[in-house]
């Protein structure tokens, strides 16, 4: 990899909650003279200057990667991964905190999401997860690549089978279980570190033995491809879908807990749930009565259910309400 790389900002492992509550603030605040007080989280975040800047570099990285997938995957062309993987680390690098990466994910959001799209949010994703492991430059570098070309393979099918908005019949979903090995099949000749070409053969497969195409099981799967893995997950869930709106994070980590945390590796899956149920902590939330509420306090055992303040200063904890949950921040 490059070894001249760009060093990341230390502030994005230290102090990152107080880093996160900051660049709330920051978002929030450039926003303000554009839209009405009444406006929504989500408003907020779209109106700042932030999030002009990364629409508009977003686009420029996505053109790059649809460009170099297409170029090698239908014309034989050389990929220049070193450039996909550039463009990629400084598109996050002009993210100042966790909250602002993901508040900027989260609302560059449509329903025809393309695979170049999901390709570099689950890179995203995994560099951030990366810092939050303390991983060396070099194997971040390594991580973001692998979320990259994790899905490469998709190009091997056509978008008839991967944009249809119905269920899939059991022949197209076998085919589309078929997509980690095609990948596997179009980067194994390049001169690449075997993590990444394992990513994206081995992102569908499960501590548990209940993944595909192989059925690994912890001992055999690929560290890699397990971050990636949970990367993957997180990003299609946030995503919207033609018979769904996206999901909150509060609403992904419960379905994580939901599915069983034995099917990833304990220390990804925890560290990855804790650090974003944290970032947004002291978050403005509504409920799924209607009722708005602050996050004041996270429940360790259920991250997904913290400790909620109303106007009136009463407190509840969610973790003791089953019928009760965050439906969106606000």
């Amino acid at each position: 990899m490059n070894e001249n790389m760009q060093k990341e900002p230390q502030s994005e492992t230290a102090g990152e909650a107080d880093g996160a509550v900051t660049g709330s603030t920051a978002l929030a605040d450039a926003a303000v003279k554009s839209v009405p007080s009444t406006a929504s989280y989500s408003q907020k975040v779209t109106c700042s200057k932030e999030f002009q800047y990364f629409q508009i570099e977003y686009s420029k990285v996505l053109a790059a990667l649809k460009s170099e997938f297409e170029g090698y995957v239908f014309r034989n062309a050389p990929m220049n991964t070193e450039l996909m993987l550039n463009m990629t680390r400084e598109l996050y690098l002009s993210c100042k905190t966790t909250l602002e990466l993901f508040d900027m994910l989260h609302n560059m959001r449509s329903s025809d999401d393309s695979v170049y799209a999901h390709s570099l949010n689950v890179a995203l994703i995994s560099r951030r997860i990366g810092r939050w492991l303390k991983m060396e430059a070099a194997e971040l570098d390594t991580l973001t690549l692998a979320g990259i070309l994790h899905d490469i393979g998709k190009l091997k099918i056509s978008d008839e089978i991967l944009n249809k908005p119905d269920k899939y019949t059991d022949e197209e979903f076998e085919l589309i279980k078929q997509h980690p090995k095609f990948g596997y099949d179009l980067l194994k000749s390049l001169p690449l570190d075997a993590h990444v070409k394992k990513a994206a053969l081995s992102h569908h497969e499960r501590c548990d033995g209940t993944g595909y195409p192989m059925g690994l099981t912890q001992d055999d799967a690929d560290d890699y491809a397990m971050i990636v893995a949970i990367a993957d997950v997180y990003d299609a869930m946030t995503a919207a879908r033609s018979y769904r709106s996206p999901l909150c994070p509060f609403q992904v980590i419960a379905n994580f807990e939901h599915d069983g945390l034995s099917k990833y590796k304990p220390k990804y899956i925890l560290t990855f749930l804790s650090h974003i149920a944290s970032t947004y902590q002291r978050n403005r939330v509504i409920l799924n009565d209607g009722r708005v509420a602050n996050i004041v306090m996270l429940n360790n055992n259920r991250l997904s259910k913290p400790i909620v303040q109303f106007a009136d200063n009463t407190c509840l904890d969610l973790s003791k309400e089953p019928s009760l949950h965050i439906q969106s921040l606000l």
